[in-house]
């Protein structure tokens, strides 16, 4: 998934992740920001307000330029969440 504020915006997003899983999704916050990458995290609240119960997964998105890179970060990290392209 893309995210853009809009058509005439320089920097759009791209979803990297989405799972339920919290551990993943705080791990990857946290070596993404290690690298400099701006990471966005989406979904958290409405996955709160289903009680944690693992069923409504969160995504993580980071701006197309940075996308590769988080990506690799990524497939080192966590394989098992790396979808294949």
């Amino acid at each position: 998934a893309r995210h853009c504020r809009s058509r005439k915006a320089s920097r759009c997003m791209i979803e990297l992740i989405r799972t339920p899983n919290l551990v993943v999704i705080s791990a990857l916050k946290a070596a993404l920001a290690a690298d400099g990458i701006e990471v966005f995290e989406f979904d958290g609240p409405i996955a709160d307000a289903w009680g944690g119960m693992g069923e409504f997964p969160r995504r993580l998105f980071v701006h197309e330029d940075d996308y590769n890179a988080a990506r690799a970060l990524m497939r080192d990290l966590c394989p098992d969440e790396v979808d294949p392209q």
